[in-house]
């Protein structure tokens, strides 16, 4: 049978963008921005902790797509094959990466201490997410992983959600998840912490960004806006207004201390789904002419740089930070000398990125060809 292609390159951009935000927010782990003396490049760097959930909806609207599709087409999901797409995707690259640097820090201290038995098989089953809630961040260069796990958490129910229940299972499942998630959100606010709080890697509260995925997915029906160019850049600012006035006015920021009050609790986080959907619509129907096309290839190698960026970070403000400091010296820009390692930093990761995308996960992707149902993205 003869499926149309989906793909939406416009989808890829928005990847491509969810992966800077992120960027630009670690960046402040290891080269910090004084939040006095540049307010708005601070504040505005803090907004690259919502990156994570706009990934989140772009996986969960892009899966239920697909998955709806195949149900139309052939009357029923093959839910192996949905299983072998999703581990040749995400598995090589991960468990490639989680145990290279599980293997560094058992050798060598530059990665920081050894990664902890139990660390290791928490992420190694995809529960990374809740070892952290629980046990507060690990080995720097894994944290990012926390997001793969949650994904995968999805990955396990979503096919057969569609398989048993169709669409009507996905509103009930969204709506239900909407609901915990919010609920999540308030005990955390009813008990706030001086500490690390876990509210940021804890499923329920993420989830809500799958539901809105899936709600958009199958309330569209495959339909996008035509609206004008302007319209939509009016969207995506507002989005990041709405994220803007979630960091600054209503605290949420990932994993710091919780003390914010029930009120700014549940605003702040409907700013962020609001700012989360208003970024998607913004960009959803954009005429490829518009859409650059070096953007739309850094999205589709986004998951190796969401994968790499972070240890690129470390190897170069940390590992070789003096060098950092005499190259900066060499070139007359000491006081720039962040912003140098911030630039490398971005060229490495993309270079690595790439190197990876055609040389170790290509391969997989052609063979995870052979259990695509609905042709998507092409490689």
């Amino acid at each position: 049978m003869n499926v149309p292609r989906f793909y939406r390159p416009e989808l890829d951009v928005l990847r491509f963008f969810a992966f800077l935000f992120v960027f630009f927010v670690h960046r402040l782990d290891l080269a910090p921005i004084d939040g006095k003396e540049y307010y708005w490049a601070y504040h505005l760097s803090l907004l690259g902790n919502y990156g994570v959930p706009l990934f989140f909806f772009l996986s969960a609207f892009l899966i239920t797509e697909l998955l709806c599709r195949e149900q139309d087409s052939f009357g029923q999901i093959n839910i192996k094959s949905f299983y072998i797409r999703r581990i040749l995707r995400i598995w090589p690259l991960y468990f490639a990466f989680f145990y290279l640097i599980v293997a560094l820090t058992s050798f060598t201290t530059i990665f920081s201490s050894p990664i902890p038995g139990g660390t290791q098989m928490a992420f190694t089953f995809f529960s990374g997410n809740w070892f952290i809630n629980f046990h507060e961040w690990q080995s720097y260069c894994i944290n990012p992983l926390w997001s793969v796990s949650v994904e995968e958490q999805l990955y396990i129910i979503l096919p057969l959600i569609v398989f048993y229940s169709g669409k009507r299972g996905l509103k009930i499942f969204s709506f239900l998840a909407l609901i915990i998630s919010y609920l999540t959100i308030l005990y955390y606010a009813l008990h706030p912490t001086s500490g690390f709080s876990g509210q940021w890697t804890n499923s329920f509260v993420q989830f809500q960004f799958f539901a809105a995925g899936i709600l958009c997915s199958v309330c569209l029906g495959g339909k996008h806006p035509e609206w004008p160019i302007a319209t939509r850049m009016i969207l995506f600012l507002i989005g990041i207004a709405c994220w803007l006035m979630a960091s600054i006015f209503c605290e949420i920021n990932a994993d710091a201390p919780h003390l914010a009050t029930v009120t700014q609790s549940v605003s702040g986080w409907l700013l962020i789904l609001l700012g989360v959907m208003l970024m998607f619509f913004s960009l959803l129907g954009v005429p490829t002419k518009y859409l650059p096309s070096p953007f739309i290839y850094l999205g589709k190698i986004s998951f190796g740089m969401y994968i790499f960026h972070i240890t690129i970070y470390w190897i170069i403000f940390h590992i070789f930070k003096d060098e950092l400091g005499m190259l900066s010296e060499k070139l007359g820009i000491v006081d720039w000398k962040n912003e140098l390692g911030f630039v490398g930093a971005f060229l490495t990761t993309v270079t690595l990125a790439t190197l990876s995308y055609h040389f170790f996960e290509r391969p997989f992707l052609k063979w995870k060809n052979r259990f695509t149902l609905v042709p998507s993205r092409e490689l």
